[in-house]
């Protein structure tokens, strides 16, 4: 249950609160079997001051406002990681038929200009795929940047960080994640968090399905090469026999938080394995088919990944026959229990018009001797998406440090059309300021960080500050801005801080009032965040 001091929301106006229940934080909230293989309605009542709107994941709802009291009902079985709850200066428009945006007043014609009919249209193309829509509402809520996740598939309400707003693509992919979890994850749920991949992976397969049905193959291609890339950079990260990189992670009782297993192999290399039994049926239409008889038989249970998978081969009984499950190499059991990287992936040559001119470009960039600079800075990045400038850059980054004339001509020929781009782009330009130990730009920094108060876009710039020799402007400025900054935030960078720190530099503190906390550098990072991986690469959404 996080609670928020005025001055951590947008408004500034009203305390708020909200909950986050996933992997297994509700048993905090309310008394619960706190496991996904258990399933039931709910109801709530609720109590609140006058002026403070409230809102649960639930399928019925009324207020009665001489008492000040909310009452909530969710008709349908759901595991107690999809009870959730938000409140505060919340306002709502309506933006379909069957949806509502609610957000602080201040954001409402933001949120309404981005999505006004657009949920429609992808709940109707998410239903001719995988059938009907079973939740009734389809609304979602933004909530400040102290959201710990980009965002959570809550039934009927789904829970979005209001910073991926200025984003318009990520908030696109974003969202359709979300509604494929309405059939995959929510109507179907994985029955332990050993097999996530279960709502994760088949979420993002029908997420692509979705966009591949409103935007076209190319941009589904791209936004995949996107996440594959940073699938692979994780694998460097973490060593290919990391046993987190299975399908089917074991975890001794007590002895792990399944949010840490929120990585890119729960998705990406699940999406690969969902990907390549589509393949196995000739035809994605086939593979539709088959997902709507398996929501249709499964829905409101939980499931292991045998009965996905006994499913698929009653289903294509052909296939059956063949023996695809232990195909030499691609045997379903190595797909769900061997290490390292997916077995397949997929093609992605129908993005080939978004994404070779990225290659194109690198390679100008990355080429020695450098003398391509006039040809790659007639590129103008303005007239990119997004998805492309950010696969640019972290291509940049996986080659940081730059020799020093690449990164003074990349800052000479793109840093002013960077400034006026989405946080998304910006802050991985940022990240290569800073690894690249690029001064004239560092101001940029400094501006960024003093205007971010969420983890995604705060963080990574952190813990590179802190890998190289910035660490004192990284302290500099966590001094000036760390009043704004949520305690579960704060603890964070303050152990980002530490890391190697003994003792402390000295710090200027004439600049730090005298109504400012003292600021605790803890001796020892704590075993999550010494174990954490960045995942700078990546949007996390639940």
């Amino acid at each position: 249950i996080w609670w928020l001091d005025p001055e951590l929301t947008y408004g500034n106006a009203k305390p708020f609160v909200f909950t986050q229940g996933h992997s297994v934080c509700n048993r905090s909230f309310f008394p619960c079997f706190d496991t996904p293989a258990v399933k039931c309605t709910y109801s709530a009542t609720v109590k609140a001051p006058a002026g403070i709107q409230v809102l649960m994941s639930a399928t019925q709802s009324t207020y009665l406002e001489e008492e000040g009291v909310y009452q909530f009902y969710m008709e349908y079985p759901v595991p107690a990681y999809l009870v959730a709850l938000v409140a505060g200066d919340l306002i709502h428009a309506d933006i379909g038929p069957r949806s509502r945006v609610w957000a602080e007043p201040c954001l409402l014609p933001t949120a309404i200009s981005k999505l006004s009919g657009m949920v429609e249209r992808w709940l109707t193309a998410a239903e001719s795929l995988y059938g009907p829509y079973i939740w009734g509402r389809y609304d979602i809520v933004f909530l400040p940047p102290s959201f710990p996740i980009v965002a959570m598939e809550n039934p009927c309400l789904t829970f979005i960080i209001s910073s991926i707003l200025e984003s318009d693509e990520f908030l696109i992919i974003d969202v359709i994640h979300e509604v494929a979890h309405s059939w995959f994850g929510n109507a179907v749920t994985n029955a332990t968090w050993e097999e996530m991949w279960l709502s994760e992976g088949l979420a993002t397969y029908a997420q692509r399905r979705i966009t591949t049905e409103t935007y076209g193959a190319a941009f589904t291609c791209l936004e995949t090469a996107f996440r594959l890339d940073a699938l692979h950079r994780q694998m460097k990260l973490l060593g290919e026999d990391n046993p987190v990189s299975k399908l089917q992670v074991k975890l001794e009782p007590g002895s792990v938080n399944p949010s840490n297993l929120m990585n890119l192999f729960t998705y990406e290399k699940g999406y690969c394995f969902v990907y390549y039994l589509s393949q196995l049926c000739g035809d994605p239409r086939h593979f539709d088919s088959f997902l709507r008889a398996y929501i249709e038989k499964y829905k409101f249970t939980s499931v292991v990944a045998q009965d996905l998978l006994d499913s698929f081969l009653n289903f294509f009984p052909e296939l059956k026959e063949q023996c695809v499950e232990s195909k030499a190499g691609l045997e379903f059991e190595r797909w769900l229990n061997a290490t390292g990287p997916p077995l397949a992936e997929p093609d992605l040559s129908q993005g080939s018009s978004l994404t070779r001119p990225v290659e194109t470009l690198f390679k100008l960039w990355t080429t020695e001797p450098l003398d391509s600079v006039a040809a790659a800075s007639s590129v103008d990045l303005t007239k990119w998406r997004t998805f492309q400038t950010v696969l640019f850059l972290d291509r940049l980054l996986d080659g940081s440090p730059l020799p020093r004339e690449v990164i003074k001509k990349l800052s000479e020929c793109y840093s002013s059309q960077l400034d006026s781009m989405n946080a998304e782009i910006r802050i991985r330009w940022l990240q290569i300021v800073v690894r690249n130990d690029y001064y004239p730009d560092l101001y940029k920094v400094r501006r960024f960080l003093e205007n971010q108060m969420s983890r995604m876009y705060t963080i990574p710039l952190y813990e590179d500050l802190c890998t190289g020799t910035l660490k004192s402007f990284a302290l500099e400025i966590f001094y000036q801005t760390q009043n704004q900054l949520h305690p579960n935030l704060r603890k964070t960078i303050q152990q980002i801080l530490s890391q190697g720190l003994n003792p402390l530099p000295a710090i200027d503190t004439t600049a730090v009032t005298t109504d400012t906390p003292a600021m605790v550098l803890e001796d020892k990072v704590s075993e999550a965040t010494n174990g954490a991986i960045s995942l700078r690469d990546v949007n996390v959404s639940a």
